[in-house]
């Protein structure tokens, strides 16, 4: 699994659908590159099944990971942090730029740089939606091509990226 992720690689973008496995292949890399990896969480509790999204998350994590919260400032908790750092996701943190209707791509910019000045290893978690139906409304529509956007932005500033279905990851860059 590590094999595709060298020594030489600092930054790896895993991507895929829902329950592909995608935060516990990146945990997996994570834990194997250091050995007090922080975790950047973008989630935000809203309601009570995500609080236990949240949780079952927490639990499948040791005692060596620190968790940051970075529902919005993003590229500041990736420029503060050092040594692993694993974001948990990228998907959620469009979601929670959206609703609070800030620059998106200003924000996405911040990240690029973010990404690009970082000297430890960053893992970035993130959704592919685009591979479903259209969505029926123009919210929707917005959210997807945006998150689309952000992963291509990512992905190209990345050194690695997987992509996960069923557990399984494949190596796209």
């Amino acid at each position: 699994m590590t094999a595709m992720f060298g020594e030489g690689d600092r930054s790896l973008l895993v991507l895929g659908g829902a329950r592909s496995g995608k935060s516990r292949h990146a945990q997996a890399v994570a834990e194997a590159r250091g050995d007090a990896p922080v975790f950047i969480a973008t989630a935000q509790a809203f309601d009570d099944e995500m609080r236990e999204r949240i949780s079952r998350h927490q639990a499948n994590r040791d005692t060596r990971w620190r968790t940051v919260e970075a529902p919005l400032d993003l590229a500041e908790a990736i420029a503060e942090t050092t040594g692993v750092v694993l974001v948990d996701c990228l998907t959620l943190w469009a979601s929670n730029l959206l609703l609070a209707e800030t620059d998106w791509e200003a924000a996405t910019g911040r990240l690029i740089d973010a990404i690009g000045a970082r000297r430890g290893t960053l893992i970035l978690v993130a959704n592919e939606v685009g591979l479903g139906i259209v969505p029926d409304n123009a919210l929707a529509r917005r959210f997807r091509d945006m998150a689309g956007t952000i992963n291509q932005r990512v992905a190209a500033a990345v050194d690695r990226v997987h992509f996960l279905a069923a557990g399984l990851p494949l190596a796209l860059k």
